[in-house]
């Protein structure tokens, strides 16, 4: 794309800002409808596992309702409790907001088709990604309420925990694919299970971690059954209690984002990204785009998580930390020392 902008005429400085420019647009508004169509998708699905309507009155088959959420929130008015930190009480939907957004600069939705295809991608998603619990520790501390401060150092914890057995999870994918790079890790997940199958998780050593980091990304977005920051049996609304207007819309925005960048990173990382999943040539498979596929795996994976929500109650606190470090943790331990011997004696080994 710089190059298109230099053939009208612009400095290489200029063609590569504008460039960058359209190439976040190109990533952040399409996100932003899509995070207004998961919304409407998530109550449908939940309405129908609960044989109910669902959202169905504004705009065709009620396809308009997420926007009439916004458009109501929008117009509602911001109110601050006199005894919050006012700064950072609306800096934190901010700093949530921001994070979401910021992790998709590295995702390949195609080949060549990433914003910044970094060789460190992978360390750049889970560092920026841990980020997004000090928008939900703000947000707690700083408004001065009791339930709210509850939920923060809940969501402190449970990310804590989970994150620990997600980066052994993302080991294992490294140490298999061989690179931090992700459209390097997508294409090395060509052809396993005698060359028929795209996908690391078609990997007997490497399945059972992609059910790991499933579920562990579950926890990490605070969806059902992992919801205790939110539990409004407990704690009101947890975090959220206190915010209102855009502020409240903001941390649904960054919520829903995250969980969008979830199925992204388990489609890429282990059931092959753009591939299809056949890697054969007796259907015409690779005909298809690269980004249909993407797209088509990720909606199956936000189906899984609104069937997990919609079907599976919550967990108390402690079963959520057991689930973490008693059986995650140790889970993913074994599978590195698994998956790192025996590449010690297949690839590295006969190298040697």
């Amino acid at each position: 794309m710089t190059a298109t902008f230099q053939n009208w005429g612009l400095t290489y400085e200029w063609s590569w800002f504008i460039a960058t420019v359209v190439g976040i647009l190109l990533i952040a508004l399409p996100l932003m409808l899509a995070v207004a169509m998961i919304i409407y998708a998530d109550r449908k699905i939940w309405a129908a596992i609960a044989l109910r309507r669902g959202p169905n009155v504004v705009g065709p088959f009620g396809l308009l309702q997420s926007f009439a959420d916004g458009l109501k929130v929008f117009l509602k008015e911001t109110i601050v409790p006199t005894s919050a930190n006012k700064g950072l009480f609306l800096i934190a939907p901010i700093v949530s907001f921001t994070v979401a957004l910021i992790v998709w600069a590295v995702i390949p939705f195609d080949v060549g088709v990433v914003l910044a295809d970094v060789n460190v991608g992978l360390l750049y998603v889970l560092a920026a990604s841990s980020l997004g619990v000090y928008g939900v520790i703000v947000a707690g501390w700083a408004s001065n309420s009791k339930y709210p401060f509850y939920s923060a150092l809940r969501a402190a914890a449970q990310m804590v925990s989970y994150e620990v057995s997600i980066g052994f999870v993302l080991i294992c994918v490294v140490l298999w694919a061989g690179t931090f790079n992700l459209s390097q890790i997508v294409i090395q997940q060509t052809g396993h299970i005698f060359g028929l199958l795209n996908g690391f998780g078609f990997n007997p050593l490497l399945f059972p971690m992609a059910v790991v980091f499933l579920i562990s990304s579950m926890a990490e977005t605070f969806r059902t059954p992992f919801d205790l920051t939110e539990a409004e049996s407990e704690l009101v609304a947890g975090f959220q209690t206190e915010y209102s207007s855009m502020s409240f819309a903001l941390f649904w925005l960054g919520e829903y984002g995250n969980v969008i960048l979830m199925c992204a990173l388990n489609a890429l990382l282990f059931w092959g990204g753009w591939l299809p999943p056949l890697n054969v040539d007796l259907i015409p498979w690779f005909d298809i785009p690269g980004i249909l596929w993407l797209f088509a795996k990720m909606a199956f994976f936000f189906f899984v998580f609104s069937w997990v929500r919609a079907t599976v109650p919550r967990y108390r606190y402690d079963q959520l930390m057991r689930l973490g470090w008693k059986i995650f943790l140790p889970l993913s331990l074994l599978f590195v020392f698994l998956i790192s011997g025996y590449l010690m004696l297949t690839r590295y080994g006969a190298a040697a």
